[in-house]
């Protein structure tokens, strides 16, 4: 944020106190989404690398039963991965609620409207937005916590990784669709902020969601923008926009 004149403007005669959670905690929100991320990756690499042959043929000859094929370590952290989905999501769609709130967004206009009363701004880019996190609460229950027996019993605790693979690939998908929406919602309160300027980190961002989504203006079908702006996210393409401009993310 370093150069913004938008949060220049705010040091002087603002009597709020302090930030709500969803702008004063997201570092701590996205930090634990990262460990566990981290954790993942590292969990990942082993498993990548470890012999899963039952029986496992040894060095010295021996041929041994063995358990490594279980899935426990993998089902575990894809359901650790879809909670830290679930909370990145919600946490993102806190701060696009309150853009759109003329309660709370300090004299942006209602749903971020062109003419509001009779458009609807991204009114229902936030319902699609608070589905989607909705949903990835659901998908947050863990599978791993579950087991079906099966093989007359021989097979009678097992990983349910597989399941917890499939809903955490789900997640991830809305995941990268609510941050377009934050994205898009918080790029047009910018636009109305006008002519205060961002900081240049956000203005590239500003200007990578640009090539691909209009400006503010009448309602107009924002799916297909959306759309485009989600291969933005999901590529890395707008990410590596902002490092162009203010050097790598740590």
């Amino acid at each position: 944020m370093a150069g913004s004149e938008i949060v220049a403007s705010h040091r002087h005669g603002d009597p709020r106190v302090q930030d709500a959670y969803s702008l004063r905690c997201a570092p701590q929100v996205l930090g634990a989404a990262r460990d566990s991320l981290e954790h993942a990756r590292g969990v990942a690499r082993i498993e990548l690398d470890s012999a899963i042959d039952n029986p496992m043929v040894l060095p010295d000859g021996r041929v041994e039963s063995c358990g490594n094929f279980h899935g426990a370590p993998l089902g575990l952290v894809c359901d650790l991965l879809a909670l830290a989905c679930a909370q990145v999501g919600a946490i993102a769609e806190r701060r696009t609620d309150r853009l759109l709130d003329a309660n709370r967004s300090q004299g942006l206009p209602p749903f971020l409207a062109d003419d509001p009363g009779v458009d609807s701004g991204l009114m229902i880019a936030q319902y699609t937005q608070a589905a989607m996190v909705a949903e990835n609460r659901r998908l947050a229950t863990p599978a791993s916590s579950d087991s079906i027996p099966t093989s007359a019993m021989q097979e009678d605790h097992v990983s349910m990784a597989w399941g917890a693979a499939r809903k955490l690939r789900r997640s991830i998908e809305n995941l990268g669709r609510i941050i377009t929406i934050e994205l898009a919602a918080g790029t047009r309160g910018l636009d109305l902020r006008a002519p205060l300027k961002p900081a240049p980190g956000t203005g590239a961002a500003r200007e990578s969601l640009r090539s691909e989504m209009g400006g503010p203006g009448p309602d107009r079908w924002l799916s297909p923008e959306l759309a485009a702006a989600e291969q933005l996210v999901s590529s890395g393409e707008l990410l590596a926009a902002v490092e162009k401009e203010i050097g790598e993310l740590q």
